[in-house]
């Protein structure tokens, strides 16, 4: 169901928006169906903040309003930016899509949380083999990660901009434009650089203990997309 919600926003404090939410719990064998209106009832009770800071105790009250063992919930919502272009500085809204999922079985939370980027960037190859220009698209960098402190969207946002070519704007003069042109120009990425690049600086969060970075090209020049991934467990080992 889609609701309205309130967020956590680095620049405002908070931040209204409408979310899609799905919530699950396990049924146990003596019970034929669950109550639908018990989940309505919790997310009333919660719909001035829905934030990673409380979605252990929502999760608790699904629980123990549907007599459950273990409750889920998925969210996603938009989550907008103010975004100034490089050169002119006209102000315009930028949309990230972001997700929020949590599972909650005894005490034990599994919390994470998904940012999809928006990214320019250029091939390198495309680059290197022509005499004029090179091609570049449109890419998406989805970034998941579990923590062990607060993590701000706009920080992985930033992270995920600075490891591509170029970020996207909603609104370009034509000396942006030229800016952002011959930016991506000067540097050009494959997907797997996005990648690599990402993961080096979510590495260094000591706040993340887990991360999975999906990098999509969308390519103006073939009829496929490029795609490259990568996991790390940093208590452990990755897999990419």
């Amino acid at each position: 169901m889609r609701y309205p919600i309130i967020v956590l926003d680095r620049a405002h404090g908070t931040q209204h928006t409408v979310a899609t939410f799905d919530m699950y719990v396990s049924l146990p064998h003596s019970f034929k169906g669950t109550h639908m209106s018990r989940f309505i009832e919790v997310l009333n009770e919660y719909r001035g903040e829905i934030s990673v800071n409380n979605f252990k105790q929502i999760l608790r009250s699904i629980r123990e309003r549907l007599d459950a063992a273990t409750a889920h919930l998925y969210v996603e919502f938009p989550y907008f930016i103010e975004k100034l272009a490089p050169v002119s500085g006209a102000a315009g809204l930028m949309e990230y899509r972001c997700q929020i999922q949590g599972a909650l079985s005894g005490e034990q939370l599994d919390l994470k949380v998904t940012v999809c980027v928006p990214v320019t960037t250029l091939c390198p190859c495309s680059k290197a083999i022509s005499e004029r220009g090179a091609h570049n698209q449109r890419g998406e960098v989805r970034i998941g990660f579990r923590f062990k402190r607060l993590v701000w969207i706009e920080q992985v946002i930033e992270i995920a901009e600075g490891a591509a070519s170029s970020a996207v704007y909603s609104i370009l003069k034509r000396e942006d434009e030229k800016h952002v042109t011959e930016a991506a120009f000067d540097n050009p990425v494959f997907v797997e650089d996005v990648v690599r690049n990402v993961s080096e600086q979510l590495e260094r969060l000591d706040e993340i203990t887990w991360f999975a970075i999906e990098v999509e090209n969308f390519e103006s020049i073939h009829n496929h997309s490029a795609y490259a991934s990568i996991e790390r467990d940093k208590r452990g080992a990755g897999r990419g």
